[in-house]
């Protein structure tokens, strides 16, 4: 097999990713899909957290804007949003203080860039590792946004999701 054989297989192999993550992510458990989104995340493979967040955060609704900025200030706490990206969520921050789940609606996103949210989700991930999982559960819920990353945070989750379904 020639080069050029491999290259026109892989290639169209690429092609199917997209359509492979639709496919299992219809038929495996939210909890399995949430977490090869996580690992995706994780991976060294892919690119940063924050930028994936970012580029998430473009391509969602406000409401799914709204939940995904819920998720990464749960990490940061409140309390900090003042700081963050400058200071784009500091009056909710304000509003948030005290409660055990402070909420984010989508009116409160309409002035926050992608590059805001990628700031935010990077300060989310330096103060709780656990970010990731809290993202990939949330996106496992609207794995249509998450195939905006395209191939290789594909590939990564798929091949999560079958190493997991193997237990």
């Amino acid at each position: 097999m020639g080069i050029m054989d491999i290259l026109q297989q892989y290639a169209a192999r690429a092609t199917d990713t997209h359509q492979d993550f639709d496919e299992v992510a219809r038929q495996v458990p939210p909890e399995v899909l949430g977490d090869g989104i996580a690992q995706a995340m994780r991976s060294d493979r892919t690119p940063p957290f924050g930028d994936m967040v970012g580029q998430l955060f473009g391509q969602s609704n406000p409401q799914q804007r709204a939940g995904l900025l819920t998720q990464l200030i749960r990490s940061i706490g409140p309390g900090a949003l003042a700081s963050v990206a400058g200071g784009v969520l500091g009056r909710l921050g304000q509003s948030a203080v005290g409660q055990a789940q402070p909420q984010v609606s989508p009116a409160d996103v309409e002035n926050v860039t992608p590059e805001q949210a990628r700031e935010i989700a990077t300060a989310a991930e330096q103060k709780d590792p656990g970010v990731m999982d809290k993202v990939g559960s949330y996106y496992a819920q609207h794995p249509e946004v998450f195939k905006a990353l395209g191939g290789a945070a594909l590939a990564i989750a798929l091949g999560q999701m079958a190493n997991r379904m193997k237990r």
